[in-house]
């Protein structure tokens, strides 16, 4: 009966064969082509897979009447090729068949058969191979449980994905270490070769290949033993002649690409069908496309290419990838809650603990300035007793002018010779110098008097005029006053007793430094100036130069070099300085200048607006 099938179907071939023949030389090739480029995937040596696949091209010419250019590539070139359009057909197995398809829209139009007879959608499969001679041969795929296992690579389909299916489905999770994989690469030769040799315990072989190299004398016969299959259902059925270890899928895809016409296509399936088995029964067919499902399910079951995107949604990928954030999650929430807990439990005494620390702050800051307030009264105490020379000098005339009136008045009026209008002179003159001796008197209380501290803007050539009012009792050259052009413009914002008491001590630091020094003749000078966006007010004295580390002393509270002094002066001139955004420098003076030191009082400039709005001090 199979024979006569079989010479009816090559009856059938030989006139398919000459009608596809018939039609190429009729209306040549569509899309202008002048031959077919046809790739195969290369599992074996280069040129076996040429051979193996010659034929079929030649068929393919010869049906055509075309040339017909065959590329045996390997996965990564094969996939290159089909990337940038170089090919029109493929010859692969059935797992890379279904990536092109995902991946490059590549159709399938004809499945081969396992032989003249075969089933096309059961023709490919897996032959795990352990050498004969090895002691206790496995039953079952799941004996090799850590087991040394060759295959040429994770991406084959009969060479290790349909092994790999059968081991998960006996609970072998060969990726996860329940097998210790050894990849060869191609070809396939190597597989058996590992095995042979001792280097891997078992290899994942394309069924009837291991028959294949027996006969070709690759493989000494009986040297390899094919471990059976789990089942004898009629998909772990080989083909004829040929063991297998895994149920049998559909055969070889020759697949047309996405820029392959489709009448060339047809033309190529017509010329397909046509082509006899080779070497009789035992050779494969093309025949109509077989349904690929099974294939789709294995490869979502390894989660590999075109369904490698479910690796990142399962939970055991999940786990196993981000345990680590998992567990340091699990531990940061128990501490967390623990944390809380704590908290809960603290909360009410570190509030209480913090509202008394901000009452203790705010106290000890009313001290300080209670304190601040303190030091600059006593400060400004200590000028009033160096002021207590000059207040009896600038006291003494006023009252003495007003005296030598009143005895004058009255030796007039006993006279009888006092004329109404010496009268209303000597008393305007009298009430002249009264004026004067409370502006005097007046200027020493404000200095020494307590008050809140009013901002206002200030001139600096009125705060120097008065400080030098109040120092009246020097001689008129003691100080030499200098002016920058367009610095008498210039105005600040302060509060004019306390800068006044910044001046004046600095005055009085100079004059003792001119008089411990013997240069009492010389002035002291008193600079006006803008400098970096602020105002500069200089004295500057013609002293000896101080150490370095009387320089470093200079601002420190309690340190002074005078007999009396209170080591106060300084360090609250700087305070008041700083407090009204500026600062206060001693800079010496080089000794080709004439030596001694410049304090330079730098305070920030009013905004014009701000400044006009107020009278100068």
């Amino acid at each position: 009966m199979r024979r006569g099938v079989s010479a009816s179907r090559r009856v059938l071939g030989v006139l398919l064969l000459c009608a596809a023949a018939a039609a190429a030389r009729a209306d040549g090739l569509p899309g202008g082509r002048a031959e077919v480029r046809l790739g195969a995937l290369a599992v074996l040596e280069g040129e076996d897979t040429r051979r193996q696949w010659q034929p079929l091209a030649d068929g393919l010419q010869r049906a055509l009447g075309v040339p017909v250019r065959l590329q045996a590539l390997a996965p990564a070139a094969l996939e290159q090729a089909v990337a940038r359009g170089a090919l029109d057909f493929v010859v692969t197995n059935p797992g890379h068949y279904v990536g092109l398809e995902a991946r490059h829209g590549a159709t399938r139009i004809a499945t081969r058969s396992a032989g003249a007879l075969g089933d096309p959608a059961h023709a490919v499969g897996s032959a795990v191979v352990v050498r004969a001679d090895a002691p206790g041969p496995p039953a079952t795929l799941a004996a090799l449980r850590g087991w040394r296992v060759a295959a040429v690579a994770e991406e084959a389909f009969g060479g290790y994905q349909l092994a790999a299916v059968e081991w998960l489905r006996q609970g072998v999770d060969a990726e996860a270490g329940g097998l210790r994989r050894v990849f060869t690469g191609y070809p396939m030769q190597r597989v058996a070769q590992a095995v042979l040799s001792g280097e891997a315990d078992a290899g994942v072989l394309r069924t009837c290949l291991l028959e294949q190299w027996e006969r070709d004398g690759v493989v000494p016969a009986g040297a390899l033993r094919v471990v059976p299959a789990a089942g004898d259902g009629g998909d772990a059925l080989a083909p004829p002649g040929c063991r297998a270890s895994t149920p049998l899928y559909p055969g070889w895809a020759f697949a047309a690409l996405a820029g392959t016409p489709p009448e060339l296509s047809r033309r190529v399936l017509l010329a397909l069908l046509a082509q006899p088995g080779e070497g009789g029964e035992l050779d494969g067919v093309w025949t109509v496309p077989a349904d690929y499902q099974r294939v789709h399910d294995a490869l979502r079951l390894l989660q590999v290419e075109p369904y490698a995107f479910l690796r990142e949604t399962r939970l055991q990928a999940l786990l196993h990838r981000y345990w680590g954030v998992a567990a340091a999650l699990l531990a940061l929430a128990l501490a967390g809650a623990a944390y809380l807990l704590r908290v809960e439990v603290l909360v009410k005494r570190r509030t209480a603990e913090l509202t008394h620390s901000l009452h203790e702050r705010e106290r000890l800051a009313r001290q300080n300035a209670q304190h601040q307030e303190a030091l600059g009264h006593l400060s400004r105490l200590s000028i009033l007793g160096e002021l207590s020379a000059m207040l009896a000098h600038e006291l003494n005339h006023p009252l003495a002018t007003i005296a030598n009136y009143a005895a004058g008045l009255r030796r007039r009026a006993a006279r009888g010779d006092l004329a109404p209008q010496d009268l209303e002179r000597a008393l305007r003159d009298i009430a002249h110098e009264s004026e004067r001796a409370a502006r005097v008197i007046g200027g020493v209380r404000a200095l020494a008097r307590k008050r809140v501290p009013d901002r206002v803007a200030i001139a600096p050539r009125a705060l120097v005029d008065e400080a030098l009012a109040l120092l009246g009792g020097w001689q008129p050259q003691a100080v030499r006053v200098a002016c920058a052009p367009g610095a008498e413009a210039l105005r600040v914002r302060g509060d004019a007793p306390q800068l006044l008491q910044v001046l004046l001590n600095l005055l009085q630091n100079a004059r003792d430094v001119h008089r411990a020094a013997g240069r009492e003749e010389q002035p002291i000078g008193v600079e006006i100036a803008a400098e970096d966006g602020c105002l500069a007010l200089a004295v500057r004295d013609h002293g000896p130069p101080l150490s370095p580390e009387a320089l470093a002393l200079l601002f420190t509270p309690f340190h002074t070099t005078k007999p009396d002094g209170l080591g106060l002066g300084l360090s609250i001139s700087r305070g008041i300085a700083e407090a009204h955004g500026g600062a206060l420098h001693a800079r010496p003076v080089p000794p080709h200048e004439g030596g001694g030191m410049r304090m330079v009082l730098l305070l920030p400039l009013a905004q014009p607006e701000a400044a006009d709005g107020d009278t100068p001090a």
